[in-house]
This record gives structure tokens, C-alpha cells and sequence, in this order.
């Protein structure tokens, strides 16, 4: 393709996103396709030969485009949204065709240096203290593997990389039984294991890491000849929204000598609300390690997500690898690339400063208040309708419901709702328990959107038999 062909195909394509985005409101939110259905229609073979880029864009809207499911969608209800602001999709088209590899800083120094400004500027709006630094990652999966291989080393003298885990004792990660299973792959990746990772019980309406029975924990541990090596709190977890009282776990942390990860990865969008600090964010300065995704919550294109360090050398002392073909003279810069697990990195912060001078601040902060408060109002509706129980409370924009019968009866409730396609939502457990989810988050979505979804659940339960 040349140059000349790649214009008029970008302003065609262009125009196809401005379009594709007014008119998902009326697609049905998930994908209505069975399982094979996009492959069959694909030819078992590369071609050999060149395609016409109008051949390719056609199959594209043939094939593919039944096939997704539409998170940008103002009824995506489920899971966590993976929002995409359009000033980030700008600022990705950008870094797509600057292409370039960030790793060092002198293989892009924009890159690193606007990343810097950009983890400063979020510190700021989260009201975390000047001493956090950070580093942009692909998702809070890896900031959290970071973190748990931080914990792993600083436990063993940070002897683990270089001489394996081999007579190192059983080190224990301790965690509530309301966090992402990300935490448990982590464990599973860093050579921890499952066994050792340890689920302390939650207590209270944000169902809260029990704080005594964290420290019966690891004294019991300690007496038994484990070896502790860091607690993992959660702000907004993702079954229910659990939320621990960091002030204590830091406490015990603390009193233990242990390394502190804290996953904020939906709720910590929230942040940048001063309202809702009091009861979410007390006691964050005294973690080691935070992770938000502002790829969910705050509206940047995914894949985007902050990991704030207190001190940055433990987790450097850890990934850190520097041979000779990396290594930069001259005066001492930052390469973030030594914080991180992979090597290669994108050039993620554009698309934060894009978004945050698009919107300012105080634009964001209208959006995530009004997911709160529809979240809240629509709880509200399906508390009043007829055999319908709230399981769990809004935890800022979510929460989770049961309609009447069993747990089948749940799942027929959830899957007869998204076969019909107005709105997407998805399962969960709580306590035993078959619940339904429900997440506001979506970024262009509105009141109408969020209350038509109580007209579709009461409409739909009706019709199952």
C-alpha cells in the first residue's frame, strides 16, 4: 500500500468509527453468534497473492463485525467497561503510526518523559503524596505479577531470581476472598502457588478484609515455619465491589514488615472524587504498590494501566536486567522498561494526556458521579419489583441482584437477557450464592440508558417459563 492509498483509507476508516460509534445504541450489546460461526466463513488458507483493501474492509463488516461484542455500547452493563474516550482513540491512531518502541528513553524520550508527567498529574488527582512515582503497564494483571515478585524477592533477600525457590519455605501472599483472580495467577506465575496463597475472611458491608484474623494469619504462619511475604488489599473488588479497610491492613503490614500491593484497578477511577476518598482511599499512602486501570473507569483506550510505587527501587531490584545493548550514557534517565516485566512498551501515556486536556478533570468526575448515582437509582427500582432481592448494596456503581427461583433460575434470567440484546449483563457468586451484576461504567452512557435496563429485566423475567 502506499502512502497516497493509506490517506483516502484512513479517512474512510475514520469515517466508518465516527458512524460505527453514533449508531450502537441500536446493535444488540452482545455478540449473537454460535461458536465457529466467523471462522467457517474464513478460507482455510493465506491467499498468495494481494487483496484490494475495499475486498478486505467488505469481509471485515461481513464477518468479523457479528461477531463482536460492542463494550463502547452505552447498555454495556457487564463485566468492568474497557471505555475508549474518542480523544484517546485519536491519541492511538497517532501512536499507531508513530510506531515506535518505547523501552528506553533514548528510544523515544517524549515517551518516557510524558509518562512521567502523566503518573504525576494522576497522583496529584488521586491525592496521593508527592514520594509516589509509577509506571504505566498493560493491565493490572501484570502490575499485580510485578508487585507479587517484588514481594517474592524482597522475602528472600532478593535471592529468588538468581538461585530459584528451591529451601526458600512456603512464602505466603495474603489476600480477602473478594479480589480478582488475577491475584491467584500471580501466585501461580511467581513459583508462590495457590496453596500459599492465603484467603483471610471478609467482614461488614464492604465486606472487608477481617484485620485480626490477617494478623492470626500470619502469626500462625510464622509459627509454623512459613515465611510471609506481603498482603494484597482491594479497593472495588470485582464480584461484589469488596473494599478493605487499607488504615488496618497497612497496621498490620507494617507491624510484620511486609510489602503492600493495593488492586484499585475499577474503583480507583473514583479517586479523582474528593467525595469518595473517606471511605475508599484512607490509609492509601501506606501501601508500597497500587494499580488502577484508567483504561475502565476514567475513559482511556484499553490497554492502559497505572501502577503507583512508594518506592520504585524494591520492584526495580526485581525486574531489573541490563545488558550491555541497553544500557544508556551519558546522564542518568529513566527507562521504564526496568520496572516492568516486558521490554517492549508502547506509548501508552499519550492517550492519558489527550483524554485528561479534552475533558479536564472535572469532566471525568461528572461522568463517574452520575454512574454512581444512576447505579444507585436503578438499584432502587429492582429492590421494588416483585420477589426481586439485592444481594449486595452499590459499591460505587455496582451491584447485584437475584430475581425469584434458584440459581438455574438466575443464569436462564442472565442468558434469556442477553440473547435478547438490549442490554448485557453477566453472573457472579456471593456468599454460595448465584448473583446477577450489574456495572455502570460505560462512558457515553446515560440516565435513560441505565433506567431502560430495569424496563428490560422486569420485561424479560416476565417471559421466562
Amino acid at each position: 500500500m502506499h502512502w497516497d492509498e493509506f490517506a483516502e483509507w484512513g479517512a474512510k476508516i475514520s469515517e466508518w468509527a465516527a458512524d460505527y460509534h453514533k449508531t450502537l445504541a441500536e446493535k444488540p450489546v452482545r455478540a449473537q453468534t454460535k461458536p465457529g460461526e466467523i471462522a467457517a466463513q474464513m478460507p482455510a488458507a493465506p491467499p498468495d497473492g494481494p487483496e484490494g483493501m475495499a475486498t478486505i474492509l467488505d469481509d471485515f463488516e461481513r464477518i468479523a463485525m457479528p461477531g463482536i461484542t460492542h463494550w463502547q455500547h452505552p447498555r454495556f452493563f457487564a463485566y468492568f467497561p474497557a471505555n475508549a474516550a474518542p480523544p484517546s482513540m485519536l491519541a492511538e491512531f497517532l501512536v499507531t503510526t508513530i510506531a515506535a518502541q518505547c523501552m528506553l528513553w533514548q528510544t523515544s524520550p517524549a515517551a518516557t518523559e510524558i509518562e512521567g508527567v502523566m503518573i504525576d498529574w494522576l497522583r496529584q488527582a488521586m491525592d496521593l503524596p508527592e514520594s509516589f512515582t509509577g509506571v504505566i503497564q498493560d493491565s493490572a494483571s501484570s502490575a499485580t505479577l510485578s508487585a507479587v515478585l517484588t514481594m517474592r524477592e524482597k522475602a528472600t533477600g532478593y535471592s529468588g531470581n538468581r538461585e530459584g525457590l528451591n529451601a526458600k519455605g512456603n512464602l505466603r501472599i495474603y489476600c480477602s476472598g473478594g479480589v480478582h483472580s488475577s491475584i491467584d495467577r500471580a501466585c501461580w506465575v511467581a513459583g508462590i502457588g495457590q496453596e500459599n496463597l492465603v484467603k483471610i475472611p471478609t467482614h461488614g458491608s464492604r465486606f472487608a478484609m477481617d484485620t485480626d484474623a490477617l494478623q492470626a494469619a500470619i502469626t500462625a504462619d510464622r509459627a509454623a515455619g512459613h515465611v510471609p511475604a506481603g498482603v494484597i488489599g482491594s479497593t472495588g473488588g470485582t464480584g461484589i465491589g469488596a473494599s478493605d479497610d487499607l488504615t488496618g491492613i497497612i497496621e498490620v503490614a507494617k507491624r510484620e514488615g511486609l510489602y503492600t500491593h493495593l488492586d484499585a484497578a475499577w474503583a480507583g477511577s473514583a479517586m479523582i472524587c474528593p467525595e469518595f476518598r473517606a471511605d475508599f482511599w484512607n490509609g492509601v499512602e501506606g501501601f508500597d504498590s497500587i494499580v488502577f486501570n484508567p483504561h475502565k473507569w476514567m475513559g482511556a483506550q484499553f490497554d492502559c494501566s497505572v501502577q503507583f510505587l512508594r518506592d520504585p527501587a524494591p520492584q526495580q531490584n526485581t525486574l531489573k536486567i541490563e545488558p550491555e545493548f541497553l544500557r544508556t550514557s551519558g546522564s542518568p534517565v529513566t527507562n521504564y522498561s526496568e520496572w516492568t516485566i516486558p521490554l517492549g512498551r508502547r506509548f501508552r501515556a499519550l492517550k492519558i494526556w489527550f483524554l485528561i486536556r479534552a475533558y479536564g478533570l472535572d469532566g471525568l468526575r461528572a461522568r463517574i458521579r452520575n454512574h454512581v448515582a444512576w447505579a444507585e437509582e436503578l438499584c432502587e427500582v429492582i429492590r421494588g419489583m416483585d420477589g426481586f432481592e439485592i444481594v449486595t448494596d452499590p459499591i460505587l456503581s455496582l451491584f447485584t441482584f437475584r430475581c425469584p427461583g434458584d440459581d438455574d433460575r438466575q443464569q436462564r434470567l442472565v442468558d434469556a437477557l442477553n440473547d435478547d440484546g438490549r442490554i448485557y449483563l453477566t453472573q457472579g457468586a456471593h456468599e454460595g450464592r448465584k448473583v446477577i451484576r450489574f456495572s455502570v461504567g460505560q462512558f457515553d452512557t446515560t440516565r435513560d440508558h441505565v433506567m431502560m435496563a430495569g424496563d428490560v429485566i422486569a420485561e424479560v423475567h416476565s417471559t421466562l417459563a
